[in-house]
């Protein structure tokens, strides 16, 4: 099992698309602050996943499309847009998946590679909140159409025996 750390829009949001992928094997919703100088924590997740099943490229590409991986805006320090590496290899690795997916992008890709320093969890009521009721408002308008794009996108990676036991995907 390997494990990166993804942050770039709100917690609830990301856990959500990282649930949903085949290969993913765990996802902790919560806040991570790198190492070094910018060591403030913001919205985050750990994703645990078996790279026999999905590799670090599919991660690091759907984590740039789900979220707006191009624009800096007031809300960055809350919602850092960044790839949180745990060893060296992932870092070098990281680096050359977002450098190579720059071409496929109009505006420069603003996802920040940063070693990971320390993670919060979040309030325990709030895991796993897309899956627990996929209907609530905030789902509806906010992760649903992450999940359509999964879906469109990368539909093979989806991991449909948990989208349909929940019945949740758009």
């Amino acid at each position: 099992m390997c494990k990166i750390g993804f942050g770039g829009g709100c917690h609830w949001c990301t856990e959500a698309v990282f649930q949903s992928l085949k290969g993913v094997l765990k996802v902790e919703q919560g806040f991570i602050a790198p190492k070094g100088e910018r060591s403030t924590f913001s919205e985050a997740v750990i994703v645990h996943y078996d790279p026999t099943q999905i590799g670090l490229p599919d991660l690091i590409e759907i984590h740039l499309l789900t979220h707006n991986s191009t624009s800096e805006h007031s809300m960055r320090i809350k919602y850092r847009s960044a790839i949180y590496w745990f060893d060296a290899a992932s870092e070098t690795k990281s680096k050359l998946v977002v450098e190579d997916l720059q071409k496929g992008f109009g505006e420069k890709i603003i996802t920040k590679v940063l070693p990971f320093g320390e993670f919060k969890s979040s309030d325990e009521r709030f895991h796993n909140y897309y899956y627990t009721d996929p209907e609530k408002p905030f789902c509806e308008t906010y992760i649903s159409p992450k999940l359509t794009i999964l879906r469109n996108r990368f539909g093979k990676k989806l991991d449909k025996g948990k989208i349909n036991k929940c019945g949740a995907m758009p």
